[in-house]
């Protein structure tokens, strides 16, 4: 019974490794899966061993470079070739504007040039062999300072930046052209202003058309107390200009007591109590026409900004900075009220010019 028994044990452990050495390195390497199994062996590309191939890659790069400045004239030469509305059909889009097109094209060429380029540049011709570091404490002391200082030099040494002429004046040329692309853009954001901001449709003689009725005011159809509106004399709702003349135009036109009024610049521009002052608020635009009949206060429905009209249409509370342009006014011969010029400061939103 007891060598029976002898036999049984010993029986499961004849398969077992020949040494408990054996059976230790195993269980090591197969219970490690986050073990370090370091770089493969380094394998030279073509470009590293032919120059002809080199030479090819860099011809490529270049070439892609060239390509970029070519896409940015041609995004800029588009808006001097094609007009707004000009369309042309492309398959499979059908009918598009050639100008919408011609500028996507150009820029998507201007930017995939710089970018192949680069990457081209990159993985063929700048050093590809891979190196570790150990990981350093975030503040860096001289010696590694230094370090970097070396291999950031040898990085340029081995990219072939200084010694690849080619390659390095098209990527510079690509890089100064790009940037042209967005001055366009912005230019195209519509006409320069010049000095429309500082004129309006107002000027010397121009009578004061009241818009409901089409008929110029006279100043007995503006009691004591009230508020009206009033536009210039030839503005035509027709017209493809009308809204951004009225935009800049608006008037309200209030009928104040001549004794009411305190500022003596105000008094000697009105008509026997009767003013005249810019509609278009002077904090974001917006239209200003919440009159107060007791104390000649004017209020803009959008931001609070309150303006006093009986003394000059200085800003008493809300976010405006500056006082509502007033209109000099008087009356012509046929009795109806007109300007006799146009604002002496621009309307609306003040800019850094306005004083």
């Amino acid at each position: 019974m007891s060598d029976t028994g002898s036999h049984n044990v010993s029986e499961p452990h004849e398969h077992l490794p020949a040494t408990g050495a054996a059976h230790g390195a195993s269980a090591e390497v197969r219970h490690d899966p986050f073990g370090n199994p370091g770089h493969p062996e380094h394998e030279f590309r073509r470009q590293d061993i032919d120059e002809k191939a080199a030479k090819h890659s860099e011809r490529v790069v270049a070439g892609l470079f060239t390509l970029s400045m070519l896409g940015t004239l041609g995004f800029i030469a588009s808006f001097v070739i094609f007009p707004v509305d000009k369309y042309i059909y492309v398959f499979p889009f059908g009918h598009v504007s050639a100008l919408n097109f011609s500028l996507g094209l150009t820029l998507s060429l201007a930017l995939v040039g710089i970018g192949a380029g680069a990457v081209h540049w990159a993985r063929t011709l700048m050093s590809d062999e891979e190196l570790t570091d150990e990981r350093h404490a975030a503040d860096a002391d001289d010696e590694l300072r230094a370090t970097m200082e070396a291999q950031w030099k040898q990085g340029v040494k081995e990219s072939g930046f200084g010694r690849r002429k080619l390659v390095r004046n098209t990527m510079l040329g690509a890089l100064t052209l790009v940037p042209l692309s967005a001055v366009v853009i912005l230019r195209d954001l519509g006409p320069l202003p010049e000095d429309k901001l500082r004129h309006t449709a107002w000027a010397k003689g121009k009578a004061l058309i009241n818009p409901n009725t089409n008929k110029p005011l006279r100043p007995e159809d503006i009691p004591v107390g009230s508020l009206t509106f009033a536009q210039p004399e030839g503005l035509n709702e027709e017209s493809d200009d009308f809204q951004q003349q009225i935009a800049k135009a608006a008037l309200m036109v209030v009928r104040l007591k001549p004794e009411d009024i305190k500022d003596k610049k105000e008094l000697s521009w009105s008509h026997e109590g009767i003013v005249a002052f810019s509609k278009i608020c002077t904090h974001v635009g917006c239209p200003v026409s919440l009159y107060e009949q007791q104390t000649h206060h004017v209020l803009c429905p959008c931001h609070q900004s309150t303006f006093d009209l009986s003394d000059g249409a200085r800003v008493i509370f809300g976010p405006a900075g500056h006082r509502l342009p007033q209109l000099h006014i008087s009356v012509n011969g046929e009795g109806n009220l007109v300007a006799m010029s146009d604002f002496e400061v621009p309307v609306g939103p003040a800019f850094w010019e306005r004083g």
